[in-house]
């Protein structure tokens, strides 16, 4: 396949019918391309922009986001899962601030950052410098497996560096900065808009006539990733502690772990447990179950059932800690994992103004 035949019609495609009104397009910040990488990760575009958007406009640039408190970081990250995502995000930025606030201007360099992979590098280079390197993002894996027709398992390192290499030596040697960032965001589009997981859209597709895998009458068995080892079942009992106000109590979690630094119930490990009244339960009542919800990990699948008790108006604070009161879910959010936050957004009102929904 010819280089220049590939790169210059997929450049030709981006320009005409990719996307270009994305909020963190039209900017060659390394700040502003970087957080929309990392929050992309494994994450739709529908579901990235709001969160970008209320990003960008409390942590305007690196600076802003290396000198804000964890605890705020995450608070604007909540609902957007893969909480490491965040944490690394912050390590980054105080470590770019630290050493003078300047970004590395190569994707070999930017790898060293906190938090910084392979083709996130590559994408920062690609439409921040010009870098003539190629990302290898999900989407331009499946584009490029097809392409090439290449049949290798990509579940494993050593094929993913193969495919790498392939998807390296398309790039003309005389690629422009210009055309770099329309080429690398025309593999994003092109992949998010025809070149789709299930039913792609192949008579649309600007490189058809070069895609060895439609050739091959191979589209729809590629890319090949065997499967993963189901998912780890595991039950959670949660306890519910609510005051007559409607305020729940929420304990910070541990700072390693599933939800690490984030505000949930108290984790409980069995239904008898749950089942007996904490110390600080109104006498004589009786804990109310809520249905269970269901939640997906990388590895795992939780069933989180929620046991309510009724905090009593004399009781002292309760003995989960460190934790707070939550008297209604309010802007920014609280750092919340997504299933309590989806939760409590049905169950506590939303707070008036800019508070945090904390009493203090």
């Amino acid at each position: 396949m010819a280089q220049a035949l590939f790169f210059d019609a997929l450049v030709a495609w981006q320009r005409r019918l990719g996307r270009h009104h994305l909020p963190w397009q039209g900017t060659r910040d390394p700040y502003r391309v970087w957080l929309s990488e990392i929050m992309l990760q494994q994450t739709q575009v529908a579901t990235v922009r709001p969160y970008y958007e209320r990003f960008v406009q409390r942590f305007p640039d690196v600076r802003a986001l290396a000198q804000a408190e964890s605890d705020e970081v995450l608070a604007h990250w909540s609902g957007l899962g893969y909480y490491s995502r965040a944490r690394h995000l912050h390590a980054c930025a105080r470590l770019v601030v630290q050493e003078g606030g300047r970004w590395p201007g190569s994707a070999a360099e930017l790898q060293r950052l906190p938090g910084i992979g392979a083709s996130t590098a590559a994408a920062i280079a690609a439409f921040c410098f010009g870098e003539r390197v190629s990302i290898l993002d999900g989407n331009a894996k499946r584009l490029l497996a097809r392409l090439l027709a290449f049949g290798g398992d990509l579940a494993h390192a050593p094929t993913q560096r193969t495919l790498w290499q392939q998807a390296q030596g398309l790039l003309p040697e005389n690629a422009s900065a210009t055309d770099m960032a329309a080429y690398t965001q025309g593999l994003m589009d092109l992949g998010a808009q025809i070149c789709t997981r299930s039913k792609p859209r192949c008579p649309e597709c600007p490189v058809a006539a070069l895609c060895l895998g439609l050739a091959q009458q191979r589209v729809a068995e590629l890319p090949h990733k065997s499967r993963r080892s189901p998912r780890r079942l595991e039950d959670w009992w949660l306890l519910l502690l609510r005051r007559a106000d409607g305020a729940i109590w929420l304990q910070q979690r541990p700072p390693r772990g599933i939800w690490a630094g984030l505000y949930a119930p108290p984790v409980l490990a069995t239904q008898h447990a749950a089942l007996q009244a904490p110390p600080g339960a109104r006498a004589g009542h009786a804990p109310t179950l809520h249905p269970v919800i269901s939640h997906s990990l990388t590895h795992r699948e939780l069933r989180l059932h929620l046991v309510q008790w009724q905090w009593a108006a004399d009781a002292p604070e309760p003995v989960w800690g460190p934790g707070r009161w939550l008297l209604s879910v309010g802007q920014p959010p609280v750092a919340l994992p997504a299933p309590i936050r989806t939760w409590l957004l049905e169950h506590l009102p939303p707070a008036a103004g800019a508070g945090t929904g904390f009493e203090v």
